[in-house]
C-alpha cells in the first residue's frame, strides 16, 4: 500500500503532521525536547511523539522498501 503513495504527498503530510499545531511550538520539537530531557514519561505524550513522527517513518520506509526492490 505504501508503494502507492507517491513522496510529495507524503511529504506533504510529513511537514503538516511535523509542525502541527505551529503555535506557540510544534508538538514534534516539545516532545523532542522532552525525551532529550528524560521528562518524556506520560503514554499520552509518547504516542504523541509516534503520531507526529509517522509521516516521516514512512518516507523513510517507503525509501528503504523501494531501494530493496531494485537491487
Amino acid at each position: 500500500m505504501l508503494k502507492k503513495v507517491d513522496y510529495p504527498v507524503l511529504i506533504i503530510f510529513a511537514v503538516l503532521l511535523g509542525l502541527a499545531p505551529f503555535s506557540p511550538e510544534p508538538h514534534i520539537v516539545e516532545k523532542l525536547r522532552m525525551l532529550s530531557e528524560g521528562t518524556l514519561k506520560r503514554p499520552i505524550d509518547i504516542f504523541d511523539l509516534f503520531f507526529h513522527l509517522a509521516p516521516v517513518m514512512a518516507i523513510i520506509l517507503k525509501f528503504v522498501t523501494s531501494k530493496r526492490a531494485e537491487s
